[in-house]
């Protein structure tokens, strides 16, 4: 990437990283977002830039001419009306892979997902440890790519690649590429499906003769991804039932995740009853994880050390408490139905805690879980969907996650479980499905409390 000046558009914790890092390469941030924040004007009194809040049409015609680049926040989806200003006045749209690109070559181990690429991201990280590979987790995490590669450290970096910066990324080539699967997902910013699932399988495009793919095959729409020709292909298959043809194979055999070559040989890793969780997206995770890291060079050894010590991310099917033989699971992070679906069928009979602000999602496919549901409480903007998921469940709607806590443990028998997996994003009663699940959690032990003076 050239010096000279590139157009941010909305200054979160990306933006605010890639306007730092023009800055130290003589380049220039035009700092826009559409409200004014502390944020934006700390970023601009930092490096003395000035700032523009909600530019009407002609105002952000004239911020975009003469820049080399838009980098819109991740966050902004398809649908931004910067998007299509930039496209009309012929400024290339780029994100901080870009960028990241021009400026370090080290390798990467990248993955993608509706579910699940927080986990296999930090697994696989772990993993390259254990192994004695030096790297750091970035991406859609604390970290953006953009700023972790200020730090000479890190062999590799292991990206979770988000849809959104996938779509606004004109060239990105992960040495090692992993696609977990597809579910309706923020449809409120990308215009349809087809362009969601287009972002996702921009993981692989750049890819080239060396680089490998790993593929969940349970997934039919991940398993029929385009990859490009040289690319070594490694199946992640659960079941097994092979729908394609793989260079190598991850699955279960004999109660052990194992990978197995063209050629027939067996990498044995750890059985299935030594992971830290056992649950059917638990074991699919371990194996994407583990073809990946093994893919970018961890050793058995560390994969396996990795597998059995590396508890999964806070906020993904996390155990609060069992109270009354009642277990209370915090799924906060589950913001897609698709998520709830994949939480509910680890549980065999659940009184679930759900809703909140959908992202233009059809919720009622939630009720096709309703034999594992005993009863339903709605919470949020979407309670009233929720419930209307399960005809034939008992449902209730709370006005605050207390008195949802309070009402799923009345409706709780002995050996249930009281799952909150909302399937809607956090933003109508919380700032964070963090803030979300750290209130469930304080709810249940104020519940523990009153039911055990």
């Amino acid at each position: 990437m050239s010096a000279g000046r590139y157009l941010l558009y909305g200054i979160g914790v990306t933006n605010s990283a890639v306007a730092r890092a023009l800055a130290r390469r003589g380049a220039e941030a035009v700092l826009v977002d559409d409200t004014a924040s502390d944020r934006l004007d700390d970023l601009a009194a930092e490096l003395d830039v000035a700032v523009h809040v909600a530019p009407d049409e002609g105002q952000l015609a004239a911020l975009l001419s003469g820049v080399e680049a838009v980098v819109p926040a991740p966050v902004l989806g398809d649908l931004h009306r910067v998007i299509a200003a930039a496209t009309a006045a012929g400024v290339p749209i780029c994100s901080e892979f870009d960028l990241a690109g021009a400026w370090d070559d080290r390798p990467l181990l990248a993955v993608t997902g509706t579910n699940g690429k927080t986990t296999v991201a930090l697994l696989a990280a772990a993993m390259l440890a254990h192994s004695g590979i030096a790297n750091r987790a970035v991406g859609n995490l604390e970290v953006p790519l953009v700023e972790a590669i200020d730090d000479p450290e890190p062999e590799w970096f292991v990206v979770e690649a988000s849809s959104f910066r996938l779509a606004h990324t004109r060239r990105f080539r992960p040495e090692v590429a992993v696609w977990l699967n597809l579910a309706p997902d923020h449809l409120d910013l990308h215009a349809d499906l087809e362009s969601y699932r287009t972002a996702k399988e921009r993981i692989f495009a750049d890819q080239g003769t060396g680089d490998t793919a790993v593929i969940v095959l349970d997934d039919p729409v991940v398993a029929s991804a385009t990859i490009p020709e040289g690319v070594r292909i490694v199946g992640i298959d659960s079941t097994p039932a092979s729908m394609r043809h793989v260079d190598a194979l991850a699955t279960v055999i004999d109660g052990r995740l194992v990978v197995r070559s063209a050629e027939g040989l067996l990498t044995d890793l750890i059985a299935v009853e030594d992971l830290p969780r056992r649950l059917p997206h638990d074991i699919t995770n371990s194996l994407a994880a583990a073809a990946a890291a093994l893919a970018a060079g961890a050793s058995p050894a560390g994969v396996t050390a990795a597998l059995g010590s590396t508890a999964p991310p806070p906020h993904r099917v996390e155990f609060v408490a069992e109270v009354d033989g009642v277990e209370f699971i915090d799924d906060s992070k589950s913001t897609a139905p698709h998520s709830t679906l994949a939480a509910l069928a680890g549980f065999d009979s659940v009184v679930l805690i759900a809703g909140g602000r959908n992202k233009g999602l059809d919720l009622s496919i939630l009720g096709d879980s309703s034999e594992r549901v005993r009863a339903v409480i709605g919470i949020g903007e979407s309670a009233s969907a929720v419930i209307a998921a399960f005809p034939d469940r008992p449902g209730e709607t709370a006005g605050s996650m207390d008195d949802a806590v309070r009402l799923a443990a009345a409706h709780a028998r002995p050996g249930d479980t009281v799952l909150l997996s909302p399937g809607c994003a956090s933003f109508d009663w919380y700032s964070s499905y963090v803030e979300r699940g750290e209130d469930f959690a304080a709810a249940v032990r104020q519940h523990a409390g009153a039911v055990r003076p």
